[in-house]
């Protein structure tokens, strides 16, 4: 079976669109429908449905989609063991991704000791909200992700990584600092909430629901992007925020943030690896897999 057209199929799937598979691909839009019509052809059957505003794959598309992967993913571990990349030093560029919370702190110094390992290695950490490394991990921009909330999506496979703590930080000299607090006494106070897509506003969302509110209850009036946007607020004194406790440790140890607790809501939470679903891992991906795990851990 002729991979080239496997591999157009699956970014269409992956991306429900023939425009940005082929822009995915390199090549262009005509090439990729060409790619998918030869393979419905010659297996006889409709793999996508064109119907909609977005392509789906058919009952019979999905199935071939779970096969092509494995395939796609057996060649490109062939061709990594003829081309010789299973010996010597790790080479070229390795890409990962995360979101702001462990890539931060954490990832970020695993990385620059890994590569203190590695001389030869150069390495690339993109940091985005949990919901964009998802899917640049999927849609194999990216080697590997790392996120603090598993979100349900095809085209990848998350794996337990290291635990944290979301914490309600405060600024210094705040009556909630060093307290457990009720959901009550957070409606009194100005919260401070991170993006659409960040991970630990997924994982407050589904505790608050979990306890039977919303986010919308805690009257928010403001939303500042990401990380590092909402602690610079907090550290002026302007409110309060949810955070994860590693991104936030060194603010934490030195006065400049406090932080409380909030009664009823569990918010320990697991780091996760993310890969492609059927991708072959690379050499620098594992190894930096089983260096990580031994430090974290």
């Amino acid at each position: 079976m002729d991979t080239r057209q496997l591999a157009a199929f699956c970014a269409v799937v992956e991306r429900r669109s023939f425009s940005q598979a082929a822009e995915r691909l390199g090549v262009t839009q005509p090439a990729v429908s060409l790619q998918v019509r030869a393979l419905e052809k010659r297996l006889g059957t409709q793999l996508l449905d064109r119907s909609g505003r977005r392509v789906e794959p058919t009952e019979a598309g999905l199935r071939l989609y779970r096969g092509a992967q494995r395939m796609l993913a057996l060649e490109e571990q062939l061709v990594a063991e003829v081309g010789g990349e299973g010996e010597g030093a790790l080479e070229g560029t390795f890409q990962i991704g995360a979101s702001t919370g462990p890539g931060g702190i954490v990832l970020a110094q695993l990385l620059c000791e890994f590569q203190a390992r590695n001389s030869a290695l150069n390495i690339s950490l993109s940091v985005f909200d949990t919901q964009t490394v998802v899917e640049l991990v999927a849609n194999r921009e990216l080697e590997l992700g790392v996120v603090g909330a598993a979100r349900r999506h095809r085209g990848v496979v998350f794996e337990p990584f290291f635990h944290d703590e979301v914490i309600l930080a405060c600024p210094p000299g705040h009556r909630f600092a060093g307290k457990t607090v009720t959901l009550d006494e957070i409606r009194g106070e100005q919260l401070i909430i991170m993006q659409e897509g960040a991970g630990v506003r997924q994982i407050i969302e589904d505790e608050l629901r979990r306890v039977g509110t919303r986010l919308r209850d805690l009257d928010v009036k403001i939303e500042l992007g990401l990380q590092e946007s909402v602690t610079s607020a907090v550290r002026a004194g302007f409110g309060v925020t949810f955070i994860s406790r590693t991104s936030v440790a060194a603010d934490l140890a030195t006065g400049a943030l406090t932080a409380a607790r909030v009664e009823g809501l569990e918010l320990e939470r697991e780091i996760h690896l993310v890969r492609a679903s059927g991708r072959a891992e690379t050499r620098s991906a594992h190894a930096f897999i089983e260096f990580a795990k031994g430090r974290v851990q």
